[in-house]
């Protein structure tokens, strides 16, 4: 039966859902979006191309996501006791939904960046603009709209990444399905979560869309 213990139990889990999915996006760009710019920048068409850089960093952004995430949540286990303490929950689950993150966003920031019209940073060029301005003003600012575009589809697989970590005891409703909807057969609490986890989806699709279409609007 559902009960009040159920409805709190949901809600710490919806609590835990966006602690990770927000945190680990967060993380994941402090880190993914300089790998993408220097993916872009040393790239054959870049500002600044070196073969040797591009190489060393398009083989560990492929390598790492080659590898399915609950692999990878088992094989970073290691470095998730280190940095966190222990091996699951919540907080714990954050450290694979990072590194799962950073060449997932790295390659978004990557492709956001490429679209850039090869005028625009030639025009910067010959106006004198250091290659740092370049990227800064030029490169990032007219991709803002598709890195925003990016950042709405990072944070949805993020989110499923978070919901597939319940089944190692990741916490948020993606444990919370697996306990008790799998395990237990209770199919009431399995439907719920299955519901919010899409309504989460759909929420952060929608702000991620409305705050690209206005910064489009104003680029125009």
């Amino acid at each position: 039966m559902w009960t009040s213990a159920t409805t709190d139990m949901i809600i710490t889990g919806i609590g835990q859902t966006l602690y990770m999915t927000i945190l680990s996006t967060v993380v994941g760009y402090v880190f993914g979006l300089p790998l993408g710019v220097m993916l872009a920048v040393s790239d054959k068409d870049g500002l600044r191309p070196n073969k040797a850089v591009y190489k060393v960093l398009d083989v560990i952004s492929n390598i790492i996501r080659s590898i399915p995430f609950l692999i990878l949540l088992i094989l970073i286990i290691p470095l998730t006791r280190i940095i966190v303490g222990q091996s699951y929950g919540s907080s714990a689950t954050v450290v694979p939904l990072v590194v799962a993150a950073i060449p997932f966003i790295g390659r978004m920031v990557e492709s956001s960046i490429k679209e850039v019209d090869a005028g625009v940073v030639e025009a910067a060029r010959s106006m004198g603009a250091s290659d740092l301005r370049i990227i800064v003003k030029v490169l990032l600012l007219e991709s803002r709209t598709s890195l925003i575009t990016g950042a709405t589809i990072a944070i949805g697989t993020i989110l499923g990444y978070s919901a597939m970590a319940g089944s190692v005891g990741g916490g948020g409703l993606g444990d919370i399905a697996i306990r008790y909807g799998y395990y237990r057969y209770e199919s009431q609490i399995m439907i719920v979560t299955v519901i919010l986890l899409v309504v989460l989806v759909q929420v952060f699709q929608s702000i991620g869309m409305i705050i690209a279409s206005k910064l489009d609007k104003r680029r125009k």
